[in-house]
């Protein structure tokens, strides 16, 4: 699907613009059916999107809000996107939206994996956003090169939901939505910052196998536009 390349000045222009896009995208959902749901992905790249994102003056309390990715740690760990997204989004105007966590405690993190698919089956399909972002080897969500059920998340066939992931990048072992739950949202954006990531994503854009770029399989087989936000 095609892509289209939106570049800022800033980040706080990038910010600030994003969060128009998704205000505007979450309220004509709140409009059409009363109710409006996004995804969004951790790392440090979108906090200051969040921020500006949580004082936008719309219906919260009909927005759910979930998580692309998760580490397979407790909401209270420092490295849980749950505590970032806590910390700069569900703030301001934002609180009284519903949050749907990933993480789940269990034994095993593919227990996790399949409590977090059945509460988030009761979002609604598809998202109306989903915000990606993308690290310096390609990896987006928690799709890592040479991750464990890396060709199973990148499957098409494979259903909506949320499965495990283990890679030598990760760190913790992951929770992440497929493939197939995040490319055909309403509004599909990739948010990146800095020339790193630039030199990253024309590489991803170029030609080769998906699942040494895991990023290739959104650009080439998101049903979705892609919308890359970059700035400096």
């Amino acid at each position: 699907m095609a892509s289209t390349l939106h570049s800022f000045a800033s980040p706080a222009d990038l910010a600030g613009s994003l969060a128009d896009k998704v205000a505007d995208t979450l309220s004509a959902a709140i409009s059409a059916r009363g109710t409006a749901s996004i995804a969004v992905s951790g790392g440090s790249t979108p906090k200051a999107f969040f921020q500006v994102l949580s004082t936008r003056d719309i219906a919260w309390d009909k927005v759910t809000i979930t998580l692309v990715d998760e580490r397979f740690v407790p909401a209270d760990n420092a490295r849980s996107n749950h505590m970032l997204v806590d910390a700069n989004l569900l703030q301001n105007k934002a609180k009284s939206a519903r949050f749907v966590p990933l993480y789940q405690p269990a034994a095993a993190v593919e227990e996790a994996a399949r409590l977090a698919t059945e509460k988030s089956a009761e979002i609604g399909i598809p998202f109306d956003v989903v915000i990606l972002g993308m690290g310096g080897d390609g990896h987006t969500a928690s799709f890592f090169p040479g991750g464990s059920n890396l060709a199973t998340a990148l499957d098409a066939s494979t259903p909506r939901g949320v499965i495990t992931m283990e890679a030598e990048g990760a760190g913790e072992p992951r929770l992440t939505f497929t493939f197939s739950s995040l490319q055909d949202a309403a509004l599909l954006v990739l948010h990146i910052e800095g020339e790193g990531k630039k030199d990253v994503l024309a590489k991803a854009e170029g030609s080769g196998e998906e699942a040494d770029m895991p990023i290739r399989a959104i650009l080439r087989r998101a049903t979705s536009p892609v919308e890359i936000y970059w700035a400096p």
